[in-house]
Order: structure tokens, then C-alpha cells, then sequence
């Protein structure tokens, strides 16, 4: 399904400036801001959608902020979208759990009629536009659009105004173990760290490496350059000879002993699969290399 073009790539400031009472849309509450195209809600009539991309909160910054509300009040207004009985965070969360424990009653919002991509897109714009979102909240937001969307990455790079590569570089760590993961969440690993490990393959080992790089404190270039050695040993190990079928080896075995009778000497077949493999025809002397060679040349005759 092809995306339609609609100047979400510009950010929030285009949106939210729009006219937003559409025809059907429904009234947020009585009061109106004087200037304003906001309406003062009730905030208990307000919650957060449960969809967003932002999981993660930061305590200590709410607290900032609640502060500062209580001084000088909600000064952006949030966007809301009208659900069966209350009013759903499109955009501005982080104000409203800060407005909740400053103590405020009321909020400023613009309700708007969107889709339900329209308000992933917005929730995910806004969130990167602010840098609130961690690395893997952000990629899996990305993914979602791909998913649930069908929108192929170029057009999820065009919505959130940032290139192909990094849409696609951001993707890649969900490649990383849950527990990598939540360790990139927890500001444990930077994306730089997580980057690198995903060149490894077996989650087990992924884990055992940012434990590594976290326990020793190792920087992003000491952890490419141990993720390196990791991918050079596991080139370098002997890989195990896959068994044959027995039947198969039985059938060789036998050969080998036909090949003995008429070539006099000790003969064995190294078979690496039923296709393909090694003979080996011992010698002791060069006189009895000739006497092989001459029987070779007789039957070939």
C-alpha cells in the first residue's frame, strides 16, 4: 500500500499549526484559550495511548518539569484524539504525567481526527524530534510503521525526516538478544556498543560480550575490535565432520577392501558426503609406486 504524501516529515510545528476543529471533530470542553486554537480539558478526561512509542520515562526530568508547570502553566498544548468516553494522547505525554504531579487540574489541547497511522507517525515524530526516545524504542517504532503499515523504509525515512541508512541501522538492533537490548534501554551499552555486537550471531555469546564490554567499561573501538577476534576464531575452529549414513560407509568400506585384493596395497576413502571425497593408495617403495601405476595402466588399456 502506497503512503500518502502529507508533510509529516516537516514535524509537529506544521501539524499542530494546522486548523484543527475538522468537521466531525469533537468539542475538547468550554473553556477556550483566548489567541489559541486550544481548548482548557479537564486533565482526568485525558490519557495516554497505550501505543506510543515511549516506554521509558525520566523520573528526575518530570520533576523538572512539573516544576516549572507550576509556575508558568502548560505552555504547549497537547494533541488529543476523541475516544468512546475520554480524550487520547496523540502527542505530549511527557507534559501530562508532569502537569499530574504538579497538580493541575486543567491542560490545553487540540483535538484532532487522524488515523491510526497518522498518530503513530506523529507519536514517533515528536518523540525523535525531542530525543526522547531510547534506541530500541525507536526501532521498534520503525518497525511497527513497516509492519502494521505496510510502508517500505524509504517512506518511514520520509516521514520522520531522517535517511534510508538510518532507519535501517536503527532496525538492526532487534537483531541484538532481549537481554542486549534491555541493556541498551537501560543506558548500560550506547548504540555504538550495540552496533558492534551485532556481528555476532549466537545471542548466548551476545550476551556473554556486552556483559564483557559493560563489567570492563571496553570503548566502542576495544569492543569492535574484540567482536573481531570473536568472528576470527570462530573462522578459524576445524568444523566437524558430518557422519556419513552407516549404510553408505558400509558400501565404502567394502570398496576399499575390493580396491586392496586388486591393488595389492593399503587403500582407503575419505568421503566428505555421498557425492564427493578423497582416495588414498599407499605405497612403500618405487618399485611398488610402479607396479600401481602399470595395473592403473593396464586396466585404463
Amino acid at each position: 500500500m502506497a503512503a500518502k504524501k502529507n508533510g509529516l516529515g516537516k514535524g509537529l510545528d506544521s501539524l499542530i499549526a494546522d486548523k484543527v476543529n475538522k468537521p466531525g471533530a469533537a468539542k475538547a470542553a468550554e473553556t477556550k484559550e483566548p489567541g489559541t486554537d486550544a481548548t482548557m480539558m479537564n486533565i482526568n478526561k485525558v490519557e495516554p495511548n497505550r501505543d506510543q512509542p515511549r516506554k521509558k520515562f525520566d523520573e528526575d526530568a518530570l520533576l523538572e518539569l512539573s516544576e516549572s508547570i507550576k509556575q508558568f502553566g502548560v505552555l504547549q498544548p497537547l494533541l488529543v484524539q476523541k475516544r468512546d468516553d475520554y480524550y487520547e494522547i496523540i502527542a505530549g505525554e511527557r507534559r501530562w504525567r508532569a502537569a499530574k504531579l504538579a497538580g493541575i487540574k486543567e491542560v490545553p489541547v487540540i483535538v484532532k481526527q487522524l488515523t491510526e497511522q497518522e498518530i503513530m507517525e506523529i507519536s514517533l515524530i515528536e518523540n525523535i524530534q525531542r530525543e526522547d526516545l531510547n534506541p530500541i524504542e525507536e526501532a521498534l517504532a520503525y518497525k511497527r510503521l513497516l509492519t502494521e503499515f505496510n510502508l517500505k523504509q524509504d517512506e518511514v525515512a520520509e516521514r520522520v525526516s531522517k535517511s534510508r541508512t538510518a532507519v535501517t541501522n536503527a532496525m538492526r538492533l532487534l537483531k541484538l538478544d532481549d537481554r542486549v537490548q534491555q541493556m541498551v534501554i537501560d543506558e548500560m551499552l550506547t548504540t555504538g556498543h550495540a552496533r558492534a555486537i551485532i556481528g555476532i550471531e549466537d545471542p548466548e555469546k551476545q550476551y556473554i560480550t556486552a556483559q564483557k564490554i559493560f563489567d570492563e567499561k571496553l570503548s566502542v573501538r576495544d569492543t569492535e575490535k574484540l567482536v573481531k577476534n570473536l568472528q576470527n576464531e570462530k573462522k578459524n575452529a576445524p568444523q566437524p565432520e558430518k557422519k556419513l549414513d552407516p549404510k553408505i560407509e558400509a558400501i565404502y568400506k567394502d570398496l576399499e577392501e575390493q580396491m586392496k585384493g586388486i591393488l595389492g596395497t593399503k587403500v582407503c576413502i575419505n568421503a566428505k558426503n555421498e557425492k564427493s571425497g578423497k582416495l588414498e593408495i599407499e605405497y612403500y617403495s618405487q618399485d611398488e609406486l610402479d607396479r600401481i601405476i602399470d595395473l592403473i595402466r593396464t586396466v585404463h588399456a
